[in-house]
């Protein structure tokens, strides 16, 4: 046991990928197209997706309500995760980016387990909830525009079940978070937000310094 998380060299990182990541080809593929798009730092981490697809493993989850899509990594480690019969609603508002991910999702199959929605997330989630979607979805990830974190979490709060797991990414922003001369808006917007979950009743919830920092938390 340690009585702190260990601090992560690259070295250390490499050895973690080549012990501990169990990736599928056409996941390794996509991953390395990511590296030629101009923003492959909003890609997730390797390791983060393959937590969260034990997590929709371990829960049993069945419907997905993502947040962000890019060109569709954690996309596709969470449709593999879903039984067949699963079904990921997934956020985005970039039609290059987008045309990446549809290319890798039909080459690993699972397409028909995916609905991309390309307009802004907020009007989707707010059309899902209007259509009685409420309290349908076993699970949520929010990875997107920071400044817009609080709305997405409270519209993906109601579309979750009680009971139901939503995985927050980049919490600690790079250390920005702790950097009190790092007054940009999102930054700003992470520090409220994490202060919000920290108090809040609805939830249970665990932070964790997995990639940029993610927070799991459970619906009460």
């Amino acid at each position: 046991m340690a009585n702190r998380t260990i601090n992560m060299n690259e070295k250390l990182y490499e050895y973690l990928l080549e012990m501990g990541l169990r990736e599928p080809e056409v996941l390794a593929r996509l991953r390395h197209a990511t590296e030629a798009e101009e923003l492959s730092i909003m890609r997730s981490a390797p390791e983060q997706c393959q937590l969260m697809a034990m997590l929709i493993q371990l829960t049993g989850a069945k419907r997905v309500i993502e947040v962000g899509t890019y060109t569709g990594y954690a996309t596709l480690w969470m449709a593999l995760a879903l039984p067949d019969d699963g079904e990921i609603v997934t956020c985005d508002v970039s039609e290059r980016w987008s045309f990446v991910a549809r290319r890798f999702w039909e080459d690993a199959g699972v397409q028909d387990k995916v609905q991309l929605y390309l307009r802004p997330a907020l009007e989707t989630l707010d059309e899902l909830l209007e259509c009685d979607e409420e309290e349908s979805f076993d699970f949520a990830f929010i990875d997107a525009d920071k400044e817009n974190y609080d709305h997405y979490y409270e519209r993906c709060l109601k579309l979750l079940r009680p009971g139901g797991l939503m995985v927050v990414d980049n919490v600690l922003w790079g250390g920005s978070v702790i950097d009190n001369s790092n007054c940009t808006a999102a930054t700003e917007a992470i520090r409220i937000f994490n202060s919000k979950l920290k108090v809040d009743a609805r939830i249970d919830l665990v932070m964790l310094p997995v990639a940029d920092g993610v927070t799991l938390l459970i619906k009460r």
